[in-house]
């Protein structure tokens, strides 16, 4: 009865267009008020207890320091040096893109932004050297997908926070699956350029221009080096590096690049804000809602019925990986880690399935609802800033879902992908 009402409501309201945060509140409320599974105080005070919390304080201090170094020319200095390596390559501008991406995710943290700022620069670029539109508005918004993978992300500190598990543990097990992404897409790229003959630029660098623009790039390049050099080495904490990640992104874009003036950062800060406002009101409200499903057993139930249709560990994660796949395509990322995680993570847990890499598994799923309509945020983005229907991209990121969930299964059953790094880090899993 409770399982009924609690998620019968609250997809009612989804129905309704009610935004998620409320939508999960509401249904608590109707639940609280009609079979009093937990008093209203208890549910009021789990929702401000899982606020009080040191890691999210990233979450904010992250997203400002994506958003300066986004405006403050890092993205297009990063573009230059992967010119430099990559240009003369048949597909040589997807590669750049994407190796971009892989870059330039270690410093935002998020898909978004990343498809914001490398597709506002690539998109024509490639489009001018003949690549069809949808094929270079559809790589970018997939590349932008990494944005998740590669440390330091958002999802991964709530997943962290919402797991109980080592936000430094996530941080590190993310660069293999982040890379191998890259990689994937890198094959493809390069097939894809071949079959359509999208030449290489035919531009040659002479050295010192090169060396120009390797040593202009610097500051940049080494954002992610002090960031994850820092968390890696036990110098600080993700949280005290998300500070850190704030006071060199003011230096570089404001004083160094001068790209970014002192006046604007009260307003980027403000719409950091209000970036971050929503993610931290789900998860105080999703908090209270995991508590009426702890204290319900809602969790013991589901995974006794997924247990029940299968013993065998593949069949499971492989149910739970359509099952998240499919919330993926409709639901926000960091709801449904905050949501799904108490229910999915016991089921796991049971088969032996180390928490760190299954988070790494339920990051990558919820990173294809990227690119999956209806929900889509990058082909969304990639659809608004290359000026294309978005129907035309629905068609054409076809292919690059494919090669995702190639990865996603490789990651999946393959644990030593997302562990190798962190047993060889000696960082606790």
């Amino acid at each position: 009865m409770t399982i009924f009402l609690l998620f019968g409501s609250f997809i009612l309201f989804l129905c309704l267009s009610v935004p998620i945060a409320i939508a999960i509140g509401l249904a608590s409320t109707v639940t609280i008020l009609a079979v009093q599974p937990v008093s209203m105080e208890a549910f009021t005070q789990t929702m401000m207890q899982s606020l009080n919390s040191f890691p999210l304080m990233a979450v904010p201090l992250f997203t400002f320091a994506g958003d300066i170094m986004g405006k403050g020319g890092i993205s297009r200095r990063l573009l230059n040096v992967s010119s430099v390596f990559f240009g003369r390559l048949t597909g040589g501008l997807g590669v750049i893109s994407i190796v971009t991406c892989l870059f330039f995710a270690a410093i935002s943290g998020t898909g978004s932004a990343t498809v914001a700022a490398i597709g506002l620069i690539m998109i024509p670029a490639m489009v001018a050297r003949n690549y069809n539109k949808t094929f270079a508005a559809s790589l970018v918004a997939t590349a932008g997908t990494v944005g998740v993978l590669i440390p330091p992300s958002i999802p991964m500190i709530i997943y962290a926070v919402a797991a109980g598990v080592s936000v430094t543990g996530m941080f590190s097990a993310g660069v293999g699956p982040g890379v191998l992404v890259g990689l994937a897409l890198i094959i493809y790229v390069l097939y894809y350029a071949r079959k359509n003959d999208y030449k290489g630029d035919e531009r040659k660098y002479s050295l010192k221009e090169a060396l120009g623009i390797f040593i202009n790039a610097i500051p940049a390049l080494l954002i992610p080096v002090i960031i994850l050099g820092g968390i890696y080495g036990g110098v600080f904490t993700p949280t005290e590096a998300a500070a850190i990640a704030c006071f060199y992104g003011i230096i570089v874009s404001v004083f160094l690049y001068k790209e970014v003036k002192i006046k604007d950062l009260p307003y980027i800060a403000f719409r950091a804000c209000l970036l971050c406002a929503p993610v931290i009101i789900i998860i105080g409200i999703s908090s209270g809602f995991g508590l009426i499903l702890t204290i319900t057993e809602v969790p013991t139930v589901i995974a006794d019925f997924i247990l029940g249709i299968s013993a065998n560990k593949i069949v499971i994660l492989l149910l739970i990986n359509i099952l998240l796949l499919i919330v993926g395509t409709f639901m926000e990322t960091n709801a449904a880690i905050i949501i799904l995680t108490p229910i999915l993570l016991p089921i796991v847990t049971a088969l032996g399935v180390n928490p760190i890499h299954f988070g790494l598994i339920m990051i990558l799923n919820l990173a294809i609802g990227f690119i999956t309509p209806p929900l889509g945020a990058n082909l969304f983005m990639a659809a608004q800033i290359s000026n294309t229907k978005f129907e035309l991209l629905m068609k054409a990121i076809i292919p690059w879902i494919i090669v995702m969930i190639i990865v996603l299964l490789l990651v999946t059953y393959i644990p030593a992908i997302s562990l190798f790094l962190p047993k060889l880090l000696n960082i606790p899993v």
